[in-house]
């Protein structure tokens, strides 16, 4: 019997000594104090902001249009002949100078007729003195008979002397014409331009009026902009417009996306069409760039025909407005302010007008207020937010 219970301590004796070891840790981890617990503060996001200001502008009117030549033309030959010679600045896109020989015809049968016509000029000079002799003659003659009588234009031969005089009259006239018909071998332009085309090669034997290419002038461009009943008085345009050294019309900027850069020209609004068009019931303002390939090119790049743009032009009325930074707009038409509690309020304005500097806006904001001008990428409305100041931009 003792050995059967010496037997049950010895196989409980473990256990015992395992449910002990387990007591004590619990009783020590139990006693071991809490650990501190630390709250998380949120980190605030840092924002620049500057301040709403209300002021009197003129708001800016703004259309789009497309870029036309001032002049283009069909280039054709007034006289007839082969052409010997054709210059490289008569390409497809290449550029020339006022007065530049583009074609030169064979001109071998011109200078053949003007030194016909130099020997007809001769010609009629010596048939003209002659006739201007004989009818002196023909008066000495008549006087030294009839001293007290003047003769008649027949007597003395005057009808023969007009006639010599027309004939020479004549020879040069066709002298004129020679010379005329030689210079127009040579086939130029008074303008400076460019080439859109070229329809003819050295070889070809070509007529007047024969279709030669297509240029255009590049001392100025046009771009032709709609403009609503409410632009126009903007503006203050009337219909029927034309600018004069008194009253050159409002200036505008021209810009256009050109490759990765948004580039910038100026031009003036130079005339209006004087009837509202039927279908679509806009009137359409002229703006013209002088030297658009030169001294009007923005940084060298030129303001190329066929090239889409838009139009700003700023208006000569005052309107008391809201002006904010340009960057302070996002979307089109939200602006995020900082209220008082430097929390994040996002708004919906109402956009008068956007340049590259400001935004006028006439609702959503008022004077005073912070608006931001940094990025921010999540923006959450309510959010706590770390304000920094910045000057606004005029």
């Amino acid at each position: 019997m003792r050995a059967m219970k010496n037997k049950y301590l010895k196989a409980a004796a473990p256990v015992m000594v395992l449910a002990l070891g387990f007591a004590t840790v619990q009783f020590m981890s139990a006693a071991k104090p809490a650990p501190e617990k630390k709250e998380e503060e949120q980190r605030r996001v840092s924002l620049l902001y500057a301040e709403a200001r209300e002021d009197s502008v003129h708001l800016a009117v703004t259309t789009q249009g497309e870029v036309r030549p001032h002049t283009e033309i069909d280039l054709t030959p007034q006289v007839a002949g082969r052409i010997v010679s054709i210059s490289e600045s008569f390409a497809e896109g290449a550029g020339f100078e006022a007065g530049e020989t583009l074609i030169q015809l064979d001109d071998a049968d011109y200078r053949l007729a003007l030194a016909q016509a130099e020997a007809g000029v001769a010609q009629a000079e010596v048939l003209l003195l002659q006739a201007k002799a004989a009818a002196d003659v023909k008066r000495k003659q008549w006087l030294s008979i009839n001293p007290n009588k003047q003769p008649t234009p027949l007597q003395v031969n005057q009808p023969q002397v007009d006639e010599a005089e027309a004939r020479l009259r004549s020879a040069r006239a066709e002298l004129a014409d020679a010379k005329l018909d030689l210079a127009r071998t040579q086939i130029k332009l008074p303008f400076r331009g460019r080439v859109i085309g070229r329809d003819v090669g050295v070889g070809q034997y070509v007529t007047a009026n024969t279709p030669l290419g297509r240029v255009f002038a590049t001392d100025r461009v046009e771009v032709r902009l709609p403009l609503t009943d409410s632009q126009l008085q903007e503006l203050d345009l009337p219909m029927g417009f034309v600018s004069t050294a008194e009253n050159p019309g409002p200036t505008v900027t021209l810009s256009a996306q050109v490759g990765r850069e948004l580039r910038d020209w100026q031009g003036r609004i130079v005339r209006t069409q004087a009837a509202v068009d039927q279908q679509t019931r806009l009137i359409y303002a002229v703006a013209e760039v002088q030297d658009p390939y030169g001294k009007g090119a923005s940084d060298g790049v030129p303001l190329a025909v066929g090239l889409f743009v838009t139009a700003q032009a700023e208006g000569v009325q005052e309107h008391r407005a809201l002006v904010l930074p340009r960057n302070a707009l996002r979307n089109a038409d939200k602006v995020y302010v900082i209220n008082e509690e430097d929390r994040l309020d996002i708004r919906t304005v109402e956009v008068l007008s956007t340049s590259e500097h400001r935004v006028v806006v006439a609702s959503g904001v008022s004077d005073g207020e912070r608006v931001v001008t940094s990025t921010i990428a999540n923006p959450v409305d309510g959010m706590e937010v770390q304000p920094i100041t910045q000057l606004a931009q005029k």
